[in-house]
């Protein structure tokens, strides 16, 4: 395989990991620091507004960056897109962690840490508009399974990094009260490293990384907006949303509900929940390699069609039964929440693959930047849906309706497209 295309892969993966480890920042690192920014008066349902504000204005502003600097990675090139990116998210990382907290700038503290959130998305949503894409216009069609799952792995890869990075700093610098060295300095170090490690990155992609051949020869698109929302694409955006919201809405039952319901209906203290994460997203990073290969050989199509019923049926119940008769022993527990885990994320794996197939070259970073990040809008009021299903069901419960409706769409989204593992990338804009 040429070298490059390795070069790519190796360069989209990093930048991937760092666009997770970004999102998991204020969940993760900040989580056990939030009083910081928070008043001590402040009711317990303000503060959870608060709280989920900080992770959805980061959401938000992916597909406002992918609108962006997606439609410029399809009219100047791939490689100036994604340092630009890059470069913007690196830097604010180091703003976030000098900002001062609710005792010296009062409520605007917070709203400043918000508004830095919301501009970091759009910088992040830029990145992997540009990366992923560079990356499949290298890969040889029959390379492009497995690889494009290697690129997905950043994401179990973000969530065990900062997990375990967050699990020392806590020993180092415990959290116990607004005084404490984690409220006060610990969580800025996380913070810090990311920014640290997106300069890095910068550099690295700059010397090592070359702009995609199959751009270069098309000389990118002049509305690349337009034509997207057009003909056969707009039928392939419209595609990809129905199946990504899908994508989306499982993600969320494993990522933002299944912790705090380890904790509430298990009985798990955080450090537990800790470890068993970090455990089954070890898990799922093997996952994602079998998808990729398996997909390979049976079809893009098939796989996705299968994987959506998985994770209805079989994802569903496991669910079910973690939280009415959970295991006694950790680590039968732990083997159900991998089990979990990897039934109703593993076609996470075909991400990157997928909808770059989906879309032609002169589209295809406009396609999947939007096709990506548009999708997680309706699916980020998962906490709402909650809310409404509690009427009829205890509130524990209610994420099984949502696991079932994320699998059917997954299904359904597939099989309103076509098989797309034999398309073949070319130089034509239009093709």
């Amino acid at each position: 395989m040429d070298p490059r295309a390795k070069k790519a892969a190796h360069g989209a993966f990093t930048g991937f990991f760092l666009d997770m480890y970004d999102i998991y920042l204020p969940v993760i690192a900040l989580g056990p620091a939030m009083i910081y920014f928070l008043s001590s008066e402040m009711p317990p349902a303000q503060a959870a507004i608060v709280t989920s504000l900080i992770f959805v204005s980061t959401l938000l502003g992916r597909p406002i960056g992918a609108l962006i600097f997606g439609r410029y990675a399809d009219r100047i090139g791939r490689k100036k897109v994604n340092l630009i990116a890059v470069s913007g998210y690196g830097i604010l990382s180091f703003a976030m962690a000098a900002l001062p907290g609710y005792e010296a700038w009062g409520i605007a503290a917070v709203i400043l840490f918000i508004v830095l959130r919301l501009v970091d998305g759009i910088f992040v949503g830029g990145s992997y508009s540009a990366a992923s894409p560079l990356a499949m216009e290298y890969m040889p069609r029959e390379k492009r399974g497995v690889w494009g799952a290697y690129i997905m792995l950043g994401f179990p890869a973000a969530f065990v990094a900062i997990s375990l990075l967050t699990f020392v700093m806590l020993q180092i610098a415990p959290a116990d009260g607004l005084d404490s060295p984690y409220v006060q300095w610990g969580w800025r170090i996380p913070f810090i490293i990311g920014g640290i490690l997106a300069l890095l990155y910068v550099w690295w992609y700059a010397v090592s990384v070359d702009e995609s051949d199959l751009f270069t020869k098309t000389g990118g698109t002049k509305s690349p907006l337009k034509t997207l929302f057009s003909g056969n694409s707009l039928k392939a955006f419209i595609q990809v949303f129905v199946l990504m919201s899908g994508f989306w809405l499982s993600l969320y039952t494993v990522t933002a509900i299944l912790p705090s319901l380890l904790q509430s209906q298990v009985g798990l203290i955080p450090t537990q929940v800790t470890v068993l994460l970090v455990v089954a997203f070890v898990a799922l990073a093997v996952g994602y390699m079998v998808a990729g290969a398996v997909s390979q050989r049976i079809g893009r199509r098939p796989f996705l069609v299968l994987s959506g019923f998985g994770a209805t049926v079989v994802g569903t119940g496991l669910y079910y039964w973690m939280l009415a008769a959970p295991p006694e022993s950790f680590l039968g527990l732990a083997v159900l929440v991998s089990a979990i885990v990897w039934v109703v994320v593993w076609f996470w794996g075909l991400t990157t693959t997928y909808i770059n197939e989906r879309f032609r070259t002169g589209v295809r970073a406009s396609g999947f930047g939007l096709g990506y990040s548009v999708a997680v809008i309706p699916p980020s009021f998962y906490a709402f849906y909650q809310a409404g299903l509690e009427r009829f069901m205890p509130f524990e419960f209610t994420v099984l309706p949502l696991l079932m409706i994320g699998g059917i769409l997954v299904s359904a989204g597939a099989l309103l497209g076509p098989e797309t593992k034999h398309i073949e990338f070319t130089a034509d804009p239009e093709s």
